[in-house]
């Protein structure tokens, strides 16, 4: 049998097994298997025409337009594929377990940044300032019951109904958390458990079976969310009780509450510290008592927090910024940068212990890097959003000036928005390079293109060879990966630096260039004020762009590879990512290879194209080492070694690939020079083929010829079915492959409900 298994951007299974009528075999409407309705009757072993069937998992990364909004947690998402990055060390599990915990608290630090930035927004712009203020909350008409002579006027009982919004945006999290673990994690894996002690650990059985964890992860984060929110309530009420006009009894119940927050920080702390991901086993515990308590009580707490603060106070007034926004901000983005210098030092140490050909991006700092930029990007998120919603509700003036209605969000949050016009500025200059380099590079290949064709007789063709050249050095920008990561990592490290030493001296931008030179003056009030601006558009071209690549395949196989590779892996460090695929995906292909080998005792070629060939090599290795030996592997337009291979070198490292080599009885890859994702594995076994076949040529062929009268396209990515040498490599595949017996093939369940109508064309 030969299970196809489709890449980025999704193929129908009539485009997959070239037939108008297929017919779902197993599976459902997330992810099936079909074969052509002609195959689902008994007919004699051909081993010249083997069975076909198609795994389709496009709908497991897309579906309805709302489905975009998961774009918003991006940092979420950047947070957890950096827990996958961690280098190759030959270490000990403790040293492994350092990189992760650091990674998971980096995780929970964003979960605190974003709900504080909800708490920015909602108890401070809006419930504190704005609803305090009689002259915004009469502008902005859906304040004005709120307003400071009605009943919700004292700030307590504003900050209770503003505090209603972060919680809000923590429920959807952990309800959407909860929706997709279990559609996803929940998916078991097949029982078919490695006995080799040095097993890769994409082999470890537990590997692809998330449940305990994430329910773990989810909980602490709610929690840690729910306390966030406890925290800012407390240091408003606090700074009122323990004043001149405040009740001492009320101060007294506040530092009881105040005790109650820190007990709950310090078990949540404790519990990331004990408790990390376990994949040697198959953990089928059901979820942890602490999963359930913690939210509990830590919403137990928030409830008689906001009663506490709704208290009658006639003396308390609302002025400037809430207390402590100024001060917690800074300190935050302080302790994230802490741990990034921690996670650098930690991925420094084992990628001094990595062999040469395990060596990683950015030197082993990948993780490290990815990690600042998650942490930068929530940063820009909160400070841009808090910075669009400040100059929403007071547009007649720059808050903070005179005659400003609003003194504007925490200090912090204004740097940060100020950063983005710099950033883009950064990517502006990158974007730059990598256009000269793509131009200097094509005209140095150009003329090296028609000696690619020896066979053919045509005279050279000046544009022809011009538009192949300009595709291969496009192709070659993959290389620049990892350093543009580190230049944006270096900027965005720089910009972090700037903020928290301009928050020290208590002035946003605009004031602190106010005196100064005039240029910088302008801009300096040109950064923070495009920076909202630039946010809330960003905001919408975030939204649409995510609409398009969820509901278009063209837009898909645009930005569909760096999305399909950050939810490819477990949630292992943010509960609130995106899920995780592979999760269900791999163990849905194990499962169907392990019980057609069990059921025929036959041969099954894989044939996985870009992200097809990470999840078919995945699976592989979770079978077991008899099932494994009628097993062959073709990869085309694979990212396993280019992307894989280099970003996570402790899962798809030299040695990695290596082993699985040696497990299959035979493995072959198709790569092309124009191909931007996919490329040469680079392995290969003594007295065997190498993994790679030659570069293919794209186009296939030069000029106009007998067999091709028109000229043939450049494929780049796509379509290698078409060429020539994917037949060929796998028939010979198949003929590799160790013969036993040849029984009939298993009947298959007719199913005329799912059989899929025919396609034009």
């Amino acid at each position: 049998m030969e299970l196809l298994v489709h890449g980025v951007g999704g193929a129908t299974p009539q485009d997959m097994l070239e037939d108008a009528r297929t017919t779902r075999v197993t599976g459902d409407a997330t992810a099936s298997i079909h074969r052509r309705t002609d195959d689902l009757t008994d007919r004699p072993w051909d081993p010249e025409r083997p069975v076909r069937e198609a795994y389709s998992w496009s709908n497991l990364t897309s579906g309805n337009g709302t489905r975009a909004l998961w774009l918003l947690l991006l940092p979420f998402m950047i947070v957890n594929v950096a827990h996958w990055m961690r280098p190759a060390g030959r270490t000990t599990v403790r040293a492994n377990g350092r990189y992760d915990l650091l990674v998971r608290l980096l995780a929970l630090s964003l979960t605190v940044l974003l709900t504080g930035g909800a708490c920015a927004v909602a108890l401070d712009l809006v419930a504190w300032q704005c609803a305090g203020a009689e002259a915004c909350a009469r502008e902005a008409g859906w304040i004005q019951p709120w307003a400071t002579h009605s009943w919700w006027g004292q700030p307590g009982r504003r900050l209770l109904l503003g505090a209603l919004v972060p919680v809000a945006l923590l429920c959807l999290l952990w309800w959407l958390s909860h929706r997709t673990w279990s559609a996803y994690e929940s998916a078991s894996p097949p029982v078919r458990p490695r006995t080799d002690e040095d097993a890769a650990p994409l082999s470890l059985p537990g590997f692809w079976y998330g449940r305990v964890l994430v329910a773990r992860l989810r909980a602490a984060h709610t929690t840690a969310g729910l306390l966030t929110v406890a925290s800012a309530l407390l240091v408003a009420s606090g700074s009122h009780d323990r004043g001149p006009d405040g009740d001492p009894a009320l101060a007294t119940t506040g530092l009881l509450l105040v005790a109650g927050t820190v007990a709950g920080w310090l078990v949540l702390l404790v519990g990331q510290l004990r408790h990390g991901r376990s994949e040697s086993e198959r953990d089928e515990r059901p979820e942890p008592p602490t999963a359930r308590a913690l939210p509990w009580g830590a919403m137990a707490l928030l409830v008689l927090v906001l009663a506490h603060t709704a208290w009658h106070r006639p003396e308390w007034r609302s002025t400037g910024r809430l207390p402590a926004g100024s001060e917690a901000f800074p300190a935050l983005v302080v302790v994230q940068g802490l741990l990034v210098v921690a996670l650098a030092w930690a991925a420094y140490r084992l990628h001094r212990q990595a062999r040469d050909a395990e060596r990683g991006a950015l030197h082993g700092l990948g993780g490290a890097a990815v990690a600042l930029l998650a942490c930068a990007l929530g940063g820009v998120f909160t400070g841009g959003v808090a910075q669009r919603v400040a100059d929403w509700l007071d547009p007649s003036a720059e808050p903070g000036e005179p005659g400003a209605r609003l003194v504007g969000p925490p200090v912090m949050l204004s740097w940060e928005a100020a950063a983005i016009p710099p950033l883009l500025l950064v990517l502006l200059g990158l974007g730059v390079f990598g256009v000269i380099r793509v131009l200097r590079r094509r005209r140095v290949l150009a003329p090296t293109v028609r000696a690619r064709y020896p066979e053919e007789s045509c005279a050279p063709d000046t544009d022809r060879s011009r538009r192949i050249a300009g595709a291969i050095a496009r192709a070659e920008l993959t290389e620049c990966a990892a350093p543009l990561v580190g230049w944006i990592s270096g900027a965005s490290l720089l910009l972090g630096v700037g903020a928290v030493a301009g928050t020290l001296t208590r002035k946003t931008p605009s004031e602190a260039a106010d005196g100064t030179h005039p240029v910088l003056e302008a801009v300096a009030d040109a950064c923070q004020s495009l920076g909202s601006w630039l946010m809330g558009l960003g905001v919408v071209l975030l939204l649409a762009l995510g609409r398009r690549a969820y509901r278009d395949a063209g837009a898909r196989r645009t930005v569909g590879i760096l999305w399909d590779v950050g939810t490819f892996w477990p949630r292992a460090a943010h509960p609130f990512a995106p899920p995780c695929y592979a999760e269900r995906a791999v163990p849905d292909l194990s499962w169907r290879m392990g019980t057609w080998i069990d059921a025929t005792g036959g041969r099954l070629v894989i044939s996985g194209h870009s992200q097809g060939s990470v999840l078919a090599a995945a699976a592989v290795w979770q079978l077991d080492t008899a099932t494994r030996s009628r097993i062959a592997l073709l990869t085309h337009g694979s990212p396993l070694e280019r992307l894989y291979g280099r970003w996570f070198p402790a899962y798809f490292g030299h040695g990695a690939l290596h082993a699985l080599h040696r497990d299959l009885p035979c493995w072959r890859n198709l790569w092309r020079p124009t191909d931007p994702i996919g490329g040469p594995v680079g392995v290969a076994k003594d007295s065997q083929l190498p993994v790679d076949r030659p570069a293919l040529n794209d186009p296939q062929y030069y000029g106009r010829n007998l067999r091709s009268p028109l000229p043939e396209p450049i494929l780049g990515h796509g379509d290698y079915a078409a060429d020539p040498a994917f037949a060929t490599e796998r028939a010979d595949l198949m003929h590799r492959l160790p013969l036993e017996t040849r029984p009939p093939l298993p009947p298959q369940p007719t199913a005329p409900a799912h059989e899929s109508p025919p396609t034009a064309g």
